[in-house]
């Protein structure tokens, strides 16, 4: 039977990132999609233009009654939109207990629109944060999480810790954002019932591109994909920074501005 993974994220019409690009990043994994729609997205390759965020209720329900109809192996939590999904997410996930839980923080697009508000970070920090196998915030997203700076790998050791200290289980503070000619991800990981704490750069020379928009959701889907399919951590987001790379860089230019990266290599051949 394939891995089935759930998607609980926006709807981006563009189809670079949200649960339509997760659907085929599940598919380029060999796993089956489900999805919960959070918000939807008047959204192109030249950024977020309008964000309207499903009802609660809405939420609960399609969660609720996709649990009761399918196995989970796997679930990535991305953008949700407002404090009042953040809480149905939440409270499905303290429910069920579904495994190889990977959070996605979504707090701002890269164009700079607002796509959580204050009590939703609020939620994600306090409820969603502990719940989640695996956090996968950039150097924006680590900022807003610990309230400090976070521009280098010195800055990206003290956040990832930071995270754990708040009850981040295991921690990957991506670096595709760092300037320099390197995109350095920095894992901070726990050995399953130790309190240990490991650290590993994952470097990787940063790719000249514009087709570069989604590269957050697919890295967390791709991992939630890894761990379903029984991967150890590591080895997960070793696997995820992969295909993202080679998702980038096989990407045909398309739209009039960040344009989508090729999910579906593996599947083209490309």
């Amino acid at each position: 039977m394939e891995p089935v993974v759930l998607s609980i994220a926006g709807f981006d019409p563009s189809s670079g990132a949200g649960v339509t690009a997760d659907i085929k990043t599940a598919a380029a994994h060999g796993c089956f999609a489900l999805t919960c729609v959070t918000a939807v997205t008047v959204q192109t390759t030249r950024g977020v233009h309008r964000v309207e965020p499903m009802l609660g209720e809405i939420v609960r329900q399609t969660l609720f009654e996709l649990a009761a109809d399918f196995p989970i192996h796997a679930v990535r939590v991305g953008m949700l939109g407002s404090g009042e999904v953040a809480e149905v997410v939440a409270e499905f996930l303290e429910t069920t207990q579904a495994p190889n839980v990977v959070l996605d923080p979504i707090v701002r697009s890269s164009s700079g629109a607002e796509l959580l508000d204050g009590k939703g970070l609020e939620v994600l920090k306090t409820r969603l944060l502990p719940l989640a196998d695996l956090m996968t915030p950039n150097l924006a997203e680590a900022a807003a999480l610990t309230g400090g700076n976070v521009n280098d790998l010195a800055e990206m050791q003290s956040a990832g810790r930071e995270l754990l200290r708040l009850g981040a289980k295991n921690v990957v503070v991506t670096g595709g954002h760092l300037s320099g000619e390197h995109a350095v991800d920095l894992l901070l990981w726990r050995v399953e019932g130790t309190e240990e704490v490991f650290e590993e750069e994952l470097a990787g020379e940063w790719i000249r591109s514009t087709s570069t928009h989604g590269t957050g959701c697919a890295f967390a889907t791709s991992v939630a994909c890894h761990l379903a399919r029984g991967f150890r951590l590591p080895d997960a987001v070793a696997g995820a920074k992969n295909f993202v790379r080679m998702a980038i860089e096989r990407a045909t230019p398309l739209g009039h501005g960040k344009g989508p990266i090729e999910l579906l290599w593996p599947m083209k051949g490309v």
